[in-house]
């Protein structure tokens, strides 16, 4: 990028530069001379604000764009963590249930089976 711009900044001064010698040696007088060259260079000057200021606007868009897409995108990835995370609670939870029946039921089956041996014995 920095390369384009120094050609881009070559060709202008280049242009500005031919086009004043090709005034200075037009036949006029001098006072109307220095005006065409002033008037000239204004609008040079003037193009080259309004290029710079709707490059700048594209990169404010382009910028203004990209951050926006990496917010949604972001903005999902934080939506399907929180799916997950929910996801494996449940799950979790669902576990730690029914283990927690199932030793539940066996610690009442030994029970029983104990409280059987002790009344036959």
């Amino acid at each position: 990028m920095k390369d384009q711009a120094k050609i881009i900044a070559a060709l202008l001064v280049g242009a500005a530069a031919g086009a004043a010698l090709g005034l200075l040696l037009a036949p006029e007088k001098g006072e109307e001379l220095r005006g065409d060259i002033a008037d000239y260079v204004n609008d040079l000057v003037d193009k080259a604000k309004n290029k710079a200021q709707s490059t700048a606007d594209n990169v404010k868009e382009y910028a203004s764009n990209t951050v926006d897409s990496v917010k949604s995108r972001f903005s999902g990835a934080v939506n399907d963590a929180d799916d997950a995370i929910d996801s494996a609670r449940s799950k979790a939870t669902s576990y730690a249930e029914n283990g927690a029946d199932a030793a539940k039921s066996k610690v009442k089956s030994t029970a029983n089976d104990w409280n059987n041996s002790i009344q036959n014995a």
